[in-house]
C-alpha cells in the first residue's frame, strides 16, 4: 500500500459506509479495502470476498494430528515397546483415544493460528502505519483507488455520495 494512492471515505455509522459500498461497487470504482472498528454484517458480500479457506488448514492439520498420535502410541506399543497392561492386547484402541484427540486440538490450534498469521502476513517487525487516526477506535473507512487521476476519482466519489450524510473525502 506503500506506493499507490488511495482516497480514504470516511464515515460515522456502518448503516450509510455500507450504502456507499453498494454505490462505489455499482459506478465500477476499485474499493482497495474497508476498515471497521467491528465486523459489520453483509460487507464481505457486498465486497463479493470469497470464503477463506483457513478451515481447510484447520481440518488438515487435526487430521494429521490425529494421525500422528494414533500411529504414534500404536508404534510404541506394538513394536517399541510391547506391554501387557492387565490382560489388554497390544494395539487396545480405546486407551488411544484420549491422546489422539488432545493431539488432534492441538494440531488444529497451532495450524489455525499459522495459516491466519501466513494469510494475514503478520511478521514481529512489520509496523502499523493507520490511514485514519480514528479507524480503529469509532469511524468507518473506505480506500478507493486514486488510479491515474486523483481529481476526477475524488470528484467523481463526491457526485457519487452526495445524499449520503456525515462523509468526510480525505
Amino acid at each position: 500500500m506503500k506506493n499507490k494512492k488511495y482516497i480514504t471515505v470516511v464515515f460515522d455509522d456502518e448503516v450509510p459506509m455500507l450504502q456507499a459500498v453498494h454505490k462505489i461497487q455499482e459506478s465500477d470504482q476499485s474499493i482497495q479495502d474497508v476498515l471497521t472498528p467491528f465486523p459489520v454484517h453483509g460487507l464481505d458480500k457486498a465486497l463479493k470476498m470469497k470464503r477463506t479457506r483457513i478451515p481447510v488448514a484447520g481440518f488438515i492439520c487435526g487430521a494429521i494430528g490425529g494421525l500422528f498420535g494414533f500411529l504414534f502410541q500404536a508404534w510404541i506399543f506394538t513394536v517399541d515397546y510391547p506391554l501387557v497392561f492387565g490382560g489388554k492386547p497390544y494395539l487396545s484402541v480405546p486407551s488411544f483415544i484420549p491422546v489422539t484427540f488432545e493431539l488432534t486440538v492441538l494440531f488444529t490450534a497451532v495450524g489455525v493460528v499459522s495459516a491466519l498469521f501466513i494469510r494475514s502476513r503478520f511478521i514481529p517487525r512489520k509496523k502499523f502505519e493507520p490511514i485514519h487516526d480514528r479507524i480503529t477506535d469509532d469511524r468507518f473507512v473506505i480506500l478507493v483507488d486514486a488510479a491515474e487521476n486523483e481529481e476526477s476519482t475524488r470528484s467523481s466519489l463526491q457526485s457519487l455520495l452526495a445524499g449520503i450524510s456525515n462523509v468526510e473525502i480525505v
